[in-house]
């Protein structure tokens, strides 16, 4: 019997899939009767209250009292007057054993009385706060103070009149009110005091360090200015917002607002200036404006009165509005005229930003939702984060662009430095050659004109065949030292012409028979110094067959062979004796022959043997021997033998 394994990878897929989907469907069903199982009881929404005006300790009693839906704004109904509103609500006991209730909004103070005892007090009526309204409360009902039927709970609010007030949102206001289970309410509590404390207390935070560093930087680099003004933007916008998110400070409310309000030209005048210099505009006369603006606004809410904030307060915030808006569609043109085309990422940032601040400024004059403002009022610190990361980001890479220019530069600043040294060197050495050059030439001058020329007449003038010999031989010898001096080129043909007439002259004096061998046209040149040196070696390997080889037969062959030139003298004299040959080297003919061709890169070789006679050979380098062609004949090419 055979078993056949199979892989549960398998097996057809579609049969996988349907066991997944019921598995999912029975998770479902699981987690939904779970949740019907865990469901709280439902929580009851207050929407409506008795309100009474009065500033007891307790509601009121025989005032008269008339019923208001909830949310209650007192700027519908109250006017300009001040004090303290009772509201009270009835309900009955809900079906829980932690009852709770949520009260989401309350500007500014709030006690709560449970059949009339205190429960809760939020923002204490006896010293300044700053904060404008209240943050979400999660206050828990305790079930000995409650009944079964008609529970009464009244809340005393004590709030800002519309008109000592910035924003509509300041002024004295309740909320719904909802009763129930308190893990029913806990979780909108916390919700809710996220989105209203902990997201603004975030991000102002953010903008604190954020504008803290961004100002520092823009001040470093006065160049990038921008940063400086978006870097105040930054932290002037998280101090206008504070009292969202901060506990309460020691500050009246009447001086809260008045600073609150105060900050607005500033953060204005931070908003317009970046906006101008991101895009590479200056205006210092608009400058000066701004600055005085942020003087003219306290000192106008001063002279108007805690009364009239209000008023004030709308005019200045509008003009500033304006001022942004046409500050903005500014940078917009300047960017599009820069770059040739309107920057779409800026504009719709931009577009959302006046959006919100347009909702923003709505909401200090009407009444708006209250989720829609809060919204409205988180996408500016938003966008500010948005905004600095970005320039914080291209700054680093403007720096990085920097650094890269700057080692580029450097970089070629040392080649150029380098280059410089390497040219002034070769000036220096051309300067010293050119020198150099001209002195070589004057002595060769002076040699050809003075010494040449008594040599010459010596030849010519004297009796003494020895005497005229001497100068002869001393007149070759100086017109081969100023062909060296004077450096000129010379091509090998006109060489080898040269050393032929010479050397079969001297050994046909001495009756000796002399051959030559070379090719007939040869395009190279030696120089001077290859040529004098050359000249010098076979002499004196002339002089030495003449003198001490006995020789009849004397045969100079010439060759070049991978680029090499070879001279080969060859005598059939007596040769160099045994006691003799180990001294070659120490007498100055051969020592000299061999110097001056090590001189010239080549090699002078010595062959000999007693009855065999003598071989010199000598090697020389053509590519180091040679020069260009001569351009002209100097002054020993003019001088006759």
């Amino acid at each position: 019997m055979r078993l056949r394994l199979q892989r549960p990878w398998s097996r057809p897929p579609a049969r996988w899939a349907a066991r997944w989907a019921a598995c999912g469907l029975l998770l479902a069903g699981l987690a939904l009767m779970a949740q019907v199982q865990a469901q709280p009881a439902p929580v009851l929404e207050i929407d409506r209250a008795e309100v009474a005006v009065g500033d007891e300790a307790q509601f009121p009693q025989g005032v008269a009292t008339e019923p208001r839906a909830l949310p209650d704004d007192w700027a519908r109904w109250r006017g300009g007057a001040a004090g303290a509103v009772w509201y009270r609500v009835r309900f009955d006991a809900p079906d829980a054993t932690l009852p709770a209730l949520y009260l989401e909004r309350v500007c500014s103070r709030v006690e709560l009385h449970l059949n009339g005892q205190l429960l809760h007090r939020a923002g204490h009526a006896g010293r300044p706060g700053s904060r404008a309204c209240q943050p979400p409360q999660l206050v828990d009902l305790p079930p000995a103070l409650l009944r079964p039927r008609g529970n009464l709970l009244d809340l005393r609010v004590q709030g800002q009149p519309l008109a000592q007030v910035a924003s509509r949102r300041h002024v004295g206001s309740l909320s719904a009110l909802a009763v129930g289970p308190h893990e029913a309410l806990a979780a909108r509590h916390a919700r809710a005091l996220t989105l209203q404390v902990g997201v603004p207390q975030a991000v102002s935070a953010t903008l604190l360090l954020m504008g803290g560093f961004m100002f520092v930087l823009g001040w470093l680099h006065r160049a990038e200015s921008h940063l400086a003004y978006f870097g105040a933007l930054s932290a002037g916008w998280a101090l206008v917002e504070a009292r969202r998110w901060l506990p309460d400070l020691p500050l009246a409310p009447a001086a809260a607002e008045f600073l609150q309000s105060a900050l607005l030209a500033f953060v204005t005048l931070a908003a317009v200036q970046f906006l101008l210099r991101h895009a590479r505009h200056r205006s210092p006369a608009l400058g000066r404006w701004m600055a005085l603006q942020c003087a003219l606004m306290p000192a106008s809410m001063v002279l108007a009165g805690a009364g009239r904030l209000h008023a004030v307060t709308g005019a200045w915030v509008l003009l500033f509005a304006l001022e942004v808006a046409a500050a903005a569609v500014f940078h917009l043109r300047l960017r599009r005229r820069q770059h040739g085309q309107l920057p779409r990422p800026a504009a719709a940032l931009l577009g959302l930003v006046g959006a919100a601040l347009a909702i923003d400024l709505l909401a200090r004059r009407f009444a708006l939702p209250g989720a829609l403002v809060d919204a409205a009022q988180l996408v500016v610190p938003l966008a500010l984060v948005v905004v600095g990361l970005r320039l914080v980001q291209r700054h680093g890479q403007a720096l990085q662009a920097s650094e890269a220019s700057r080692v580029h530069l450097e970089g070629r600043i040392r080649e150029a430095t380098a280059e410089i040294e390497r040219n002034f060197r070769q000036l220096s050495e051309l300067r010293v050659e050119q020198v150099t050059q001209q002195e070589r030439k004057r002595i060769a001058a002076d040699l050809h004109d003075d010494l040449g020329a008594k040599l010459l007449t010596i030849v010519h003038t004297s009796d003494d065949p020895r005497i005229s010999a001497l100068a002869r031989e001393a007149l070759e010898e100086m017109r081969l030292s100023v062909r060296g001096l004077t450096g000129k080129p010379v091509r090998l043909g006109d060489a080898l012409g040269d050393w032929r007439a010479e050397l079969m002259a001297r050994l046909a004096q001495s009756g000796i028979e002399g051959e030559w061998e070379a090719p007939d046209e040869l395009p190279q040149t030696l120089t001077a110094r290859a040529y004098v040196q050359t000249t010098r070696i076979l002499r004196e390997a002339t002089s030495n067959i003449i003198k001490h080889s006995g020789a009849s037969r004397c045969a100079i062959r010439c060759a070049i062979a991978e680029g090499d030139l070879q001279l080969v003298v060859q005598d059939n004299g007596r040769g160099i004796p045994m006691e003799v040959d180990g001294r070659l080297d120490r007498g100055h003919g051969m020592a000299s022959m061999k110097h001056r061709a090590k001189q010239m890169q080549g090699q002078c070789l010595v062959e000999s043997g007693p009855g065999y006679g003598t071989v010199i050979r000598l090697t020389l380098p053509l590519d180091r021997a040679t020069a260009a062609p001569p351009l002209g004949r100097g002054p020993a090419d003019s001088m006759t033998h």
